[in-house]
């Protein structure tokens, strides 16, 4: 006899539903996220668990990876695209967990990736990465703020950040308080300047772009953290059947509803990767810079446009490209994406 398990996570409990082949409710457990509370849970149906369904949460990978090395065949559901039935005037956890298992029987239950638990650390410490970076952006940015505020004086990004000499120090100096503003900010920054590179060079060291993804750094503004970074979160590229698939998962794609040619609101703008969305925007700006074909397609859209517009525009003709290029395994080509 088959049954289905569905898992309602929480961030400190779980509320387990089985259900056999006909859809009939065989027992339902509220259990602590406890790794042997949870498998003893499902220990007396094991033989006849056909899958069991965890919904996609902050929390899930602990869960997820505990099931798959005890023999389970786990599901990941996507709470975006999950409907609850029509009329329904109750739920709850014990609902929830149920409808999980109901869905995986019917075989309507909308998944999500399961990422490699083998390249999951790698990828989270480049997230980590991300997060120093912003944190030294708003530093720096207060820092760049305090100087022009008080001393009419703009001092450039690299300036503030790098770690062999301190050139702002010069500009605060006749100010006690601001000399100090100064130099904690600056301590701050060098520290966390440090971090993320020594964050680089443990990922370089341990993990390269492997023969699927080895072509990303042809891409303008795309660089080896860049290209580690789209590879870590792209993960299969298989897993997205075409190229708007992909583009909406970088979320670089409008997420409007119009109807005769009237806005009637728009989408959740927050589905997909905000580090792919992230990463292609970091290209963008570095593209601009340095690459004609880029900067000459900016203008052209800028000119109709605004400067978000145009930025938006690049992002999303440079993850399209990164796309095919994953998939196909060839370098950049702009004649064919900016003519």
């Amino acid at each position: 006899m088959q049954v289905y398990a569905g898992i309602d996570l929480h961030a400190n409990n779980s509320y387990l539903g089985v259900l056999d082949a006909d859809g009939r409710r065989l027992f339902k457990k509220k259990l602590p996220n406890d790794p042997e509370m949870i498998l003893g849970g499902l220990d007396p149906v094991k033989k006849d668990v056909a899958g069991v369904v965890v919904e996609s949460t902050f929390n899930c990978y602990w869960l997820v990876d505990l099931l798959m090395d005890n023999g389970y065949r786990v599901h990941l559901a996507n709470p975006s695209a999950i409907q609850k039935y029509s009329g329904l005037k109750h739920s709850d956890d014990v609902h929830d967990a149920f409808w999980l298992a109901e869905m995986l029987r019917l075989d309507i239950l909308p998944t999500g990736y399961i990422y490699p638990k083998e390249e999951r650390a790698v990828r989270d410490l480049l997230r980590k990465r991300g997060h120093l970076v912003k944190l030294r952006t708003s530093l720096s940015l207060s820092l760049k703020n305090i100087v022009a505020r008080n001393c009419g004086q703009v001092v450039k990004q690299n300036e503030i950040i790098q770690l062999k000499r301190d050139l702002v120090a010069p500009y605060l100096e006749d100010n006690e308080d601001l000399a100090l503003a100064g130099k904690v900010s600056k301590e701050v920054i060098d520290c966390l300047t440090d971090r993320i590179n020594r964050i680089e060079r443990f990922v370089e060291g341990k993990i390269r772009l492997n023969s699927r993804y080895q072509y990303l750094t042809t891409i303008p503004g795309v660089g080896r953290v860049l290209g580690l970074t789209i590879m870590l979160e792209t993960g299969d590229i298989r897993r997205f059947p075409k190229v708007g698939n992909y583009s909406s998962y970088c979320r670089k794609v409008p997420s409007r509803w119009i109807s005769n040619g009237k806005s009637k609101g728009k989408g959740n703008t927050k589905n997909g990767n905000k580090y792919l969305a992230w990463a292609f925007s970091e290209a963008v700006e570095l593209a601009r810079r340095y690459s004609p074909e880029v900067q000459a397609y900016y203008n052209r859209k800028l000119q109709r446009s605004n400067r978000m517009v145009a930025h938006t525009a690049v992002a999303h003709k440079l993850a399209r490209a990164a796309y095919y290029i994953i998939r196909d395994q060839v370098s950049f080509d702009p004649g064919k994406l900016f003519t």
